[in-house]
């Protein structure tokens, strides 16, 4: 099985796996006390602390470690904007922010700032967006979903400069390398580098304005409470030591991996949008949408093929709305699916992956009815506009019955898609950028909406 989903949680380090089973032999005792157990995992803690800060590039005293990464950004946040609740309760996020920032974010006055197509955001519209009443801005170093390198040092520097501090997560991009820029408050999690699930860290700059929220408690600075799991700690730390170590020449090799996903995908299957940013890009991910796909189906078919990737797909989705960040961006998202490559990956398992995409592709398409293998979908002619009715069908549906009928109105006449899928609010603008038509608009229907399209060539 190649595991190709290191984004959402990379495979443990040998490093940290080493550390984890000596920390559990010599850092089982409480690190508050003062006999000679306490005194050993006291000395374990704050070797760990000191490595994890000097990753971090910040000092050891403004490094706490917290029980996950959303937890690390829940509470920088919550803590951040307490400490400045004089200035406001203002807060700037980004509109592809991961959810964790998206749902703290969702109790104070918000501003989400758009990206453009590649996913990442205009640092002057981040100062645009600063008021007097601003207390905190967010910015990602990395994005999650696609990869797209976010231009933290030119924002950190616009938000110092109106005195405003920035919180970044860099969960993603933080086993690469330090975040740069003056940022003020950052965090990370552990399972993202390599190291053991249940460790996020919390950097807060010296003379940032933070007021711990909740219960008081005397552990990490009273900025995470509860006993620390110092097993876990340790092997955090030991583990990000080494993953940066080994970073900039597995990044080159990544790089050259990912390129190779990236150019070959639309050479070897038709109908493809590769998203992201193609230079400022975090080196193991690469992320494509196919036409007429069913993400959850093609992530299955992937699976018995033996490989395991991720999807922005609003069919992966729980809540069967497409990705916050595929919308931000106005890409295509059906058929989506991220490959991100865990340190280590062989060129062996990525040429097999080419190997098998085109055919599982093609497969979920002809279970669908893809234009090529399925009769014309029900339509009607009202007042010489073509009326396509895919009510009551979840994506890609919508899409295939789009294209099915598009060759059967003139040069300037339009076509209008009734569909109730939320999905295909994102996806029928999409196709039309994908085939040259133009998206002429939504508009109300007695049932969900009626998507505009007008035949261009």
């Amino acid at each position: 099985m190649s595991y190709f989903d290191a984004a959402s949680s990379a495979p443990l380090h040998p490093v940290a796996r080493q550390a984890l089973l000596a920390a559990l032999d010599e850092g089982w005792a409480d690190p508050s006390r003062l006999y000679r157990e306490g005194r050993r995992a006291r000395m374990l803690l704050d070797a760990a602390r000191e490595a994890a800060a000097e990753a971090v590039g910040c000092r050891a005293d403004e490094l706490v470690f917290t029980s996950s990464g959303t937890q690390a950004v829940h509470t920088g946040i919550a803590g951040a904007l307490a400490g400045r609740r004089r200035v406001g309760r203002h807060l700037i996020v980004s509109a592809v922010e991961h959810s964790s920032v998206l749902h703290s974010a969702e109790l104070f006055d918000v501003t989400e700032v758009p990206v453009g197509r590649t996913g990442a955001v205009s640092p002057q519209a981040y100062v645009d967006a600063l008021r007097p009443d601003t207390a905190l801005a967010c910015l990602q170093s990395a994005n999650h979903e696609v990869g797209t390198v976010q231009p933290v040092g030119e924002v950190a520097e616009g938000c110092r400069e109106a005195g405003v501090p920035l919180l970044v997560d860099a969960a993603q991009s933080l086993g690469w390398g330090p975040v740069e820029g003056p940022w003020s408050l950052l965090t990370g999690s552990a399972h993202k580098w390599g190291g053991p699930s249940g460790v996020g860290l919390l950097a807060v700059r010296k003379g940032v304005r933070f007021s711990p929220q909740g219960p008081a408690d005397e552990r990490e600075s009273g900025r995470a409470a509860g006993f620390e799991n110092l097993p876990a700690i340790v092997a955090a730390a030991a583990s990000l030591r080494a993953v940066r170590a080994e970073a900039a020449q597995e990044a080159v090799r990544l790089r050259e991996l990912t390129e190779r996903i990236r150019a070959r995908v639309p050479q070897l299957v038709a109908d493809v949008e590769v998203v992201g940013d193609p230079e400022r890009r975090l080196p193991g991910i690469v992320t494509f949408s196919c036409l007429y796909v069913d993400g959850e189906t093609l992530l299955h078919e992937l699976d018995r093929e033996g490989f395991s990737v991720s999807s922005g797909s609003s069919c992966t989705s729980s809540t069967l709305t497409p990705s916050h960040v595929l919308k931000a961006m106005g890409v295509l998202s059906e058929g989506n699916v991220r490959v991100s490559l865990p340190f280590g990956a062989v060129p062996e398992e990525v040429d097999r992956f080419l190997e098998v995409l085109p055919s599982a592709v093609a497969r979920v398409r002809e279970k669908l009815g893809a234009p090529a293998h399925a009769a014309a979908p029900a339509v009607v002619v009202h007042e010489d506009v073509l009326v396509v009715d895919a009510l009551g069908k979840r994506c890609p549906i919508p899409v295939i019955e789009l294209a099915k009928v598009i060759g059967d109105v003139p040069v300037g006449g339009t076509v209008r898609v009734l569909s109730d899928d939320e999905a295909a609010r994102l996806d029928i603008p999409a196709w039309c950028e994908m085939r040259e038509q133009e998206y002429v608009g939504e508009e109300p229907a007695d049932q969900g909406s009626a998507y505009v399209v007008r035949r261009v060539s």
